[in-house]
């Protein structure tokens, strides 16, 4: 699952982002989501999210659900 639509990221999730200054690279980063930053429902480039590590990236794929709050 791609991470472009803001109703299929929750807090909880495990997500792989883009972090700005990796954008060029495209180096992934993986966490858990903490809080979503985008407030539209979908951006082409991910929403943007902040790990519980504080790290902010837009979400390039969505690895696990498992633990998802639902």
């Amino acid at each position: 699952m791609n991470g472009q639509k803001r109703a299929d990221i929750k807090p909880g999730l495990e997500v792989d982002i883009v972090l700005k200054q990796d954008q060029a690279s495209g180096k992934l980063t993986r966490g858990i989501v903490k809080d979503l930053l985008t407030k539209s429902p979908s951006h082409p480039h991910g929403i943007k999210v902040r790990l519980t590590n504080g790290q902010v990236g837009r979400v390039k794929q969505v690895i696990s659900t498992n633990n998802a709050n639902e």
